[in-house]
């Protein structure tokens, strides 16, 4: 059997993860899956393929996370997502950059800092009373807030606290998120395979489930569908595996909030098939 590495986390409690649901297809084609901390010190000339999958802290030091998959691309293991792919995606600028090859993005401030004072300036500019601020680096909406133009919430002095001096995104609060919720859609070996409808629970605005989301199984709407193809096609580079989150603006018009390709959940489990198509996209990976 060949060996393979499932790059993931000390401890996935609290968290859905759906990768074991493509250990007996790999199997069937021949490989054998190991899931493995990159924490934890490990041999990584032991595998032939190791698979960026759920180490979701990465966030607490993307320096050494980078430095560990730098060992990995150094060594006789085939590395996906690949390195470069992944030093691009790690930073939300590359939202930038899809925005500059014509993908439509939800409208997108940067700023080197937070000072709450330019928080109604904030509002004005993306036309809204709300704003959501997140770190350019980040997973599972960690450290991401809601500010308003007025009627601050308590937890300003925090968001502001956290980003002093540190860079930040700013983005408009898409109202259709709490009623037409968030479309993630899936693509496994470059080609697109399911969908799912993200919905927060009440009284929240974040839609993992992880934060009470609410998940179904959904089809793709076909402008959405359009979209997400375009933002594949706009990534330089062998994808294993991506996740295009969409959403629609106010105006209707559909918007890339994220292109995940580190490492996004699967939702593996919404559709028989996509064990199945996952474990055929590493079967045909170039070796």
């Amino acid at each position: 059997m060949r060996r393979a590495a499932f790059l993931t986390m000390d401890s996935l409690e609290g968290f859905f993860a759906y990768d074991h649901l493509t250990h007996a297809p790999l199997a069937r084609r021949g490989w054998h899956v190991e899931p493995v901390s990159w924490r934890a010190p490990a041999t990584w000339d032991e595998y032939e393929l190791v698979v960026i999958r759920s180490p979701w802290d990465y966030q607490e030091d993307p320096a050494a996370f980078l430095a560990v998959l730098e060992r990995i691309e150094a060594s006789r293991a085939r590395l996906y997502n690949p390195l470069p792919i992944v030093r691009w995606n790690i930073c939300k600028t590359y939202l930038r950059d899809l925005q500059e090859a014509g993908i439509a993005i939800v409208p997108t401030q940067w700023l080197p800092g937070l000072d709450e004072r330019v928080v109604p300036e904030l509002c004005a500019a993306l036309q809204t009373d709300r704003i959501v601020v997140k770190p350019l680096v980040g997973a599972n909406a960690h450290d991401t807030f809601v500010l308003r133009a007025t009627g601050m919430p308590d937890d300003s002095a925090l968001a502001v606290a956290r980003f002093a001096g540190r860079e930040v995104m700013v983005q408009p609060f898409v109202e259709r998120v709490l009623t037409e919720g968030e479309f993630s859609l899936i693509y496994l070996g470059g080609r697109y395979s399911h969908t799912v409808l993200k919905v927060p629970c009440s009284g929240d605005f974040r839609v993992q489930e992880e934060h009470g989301g609410v998940i179904q199984s959904a089809q793709a709407p076909a402008d959405l569908l359009a979209l997400a193809d375009r933002t594949i096609r706009a990534v330089d580079g062998h994808l294993l595996y991506a996740r295009v989150d969409l959403v629609r603006l106010s105006s209707g018009q559909p918007a890339v909030m994220e292109l995940e390709l580190i490492e996004p959940s699967l939702y593996l489990s919404y559709d028989e098939q996509a064990p199945e198509r996952f474990a055929e996209a590493i079967a045909q990976l170039p070796f």
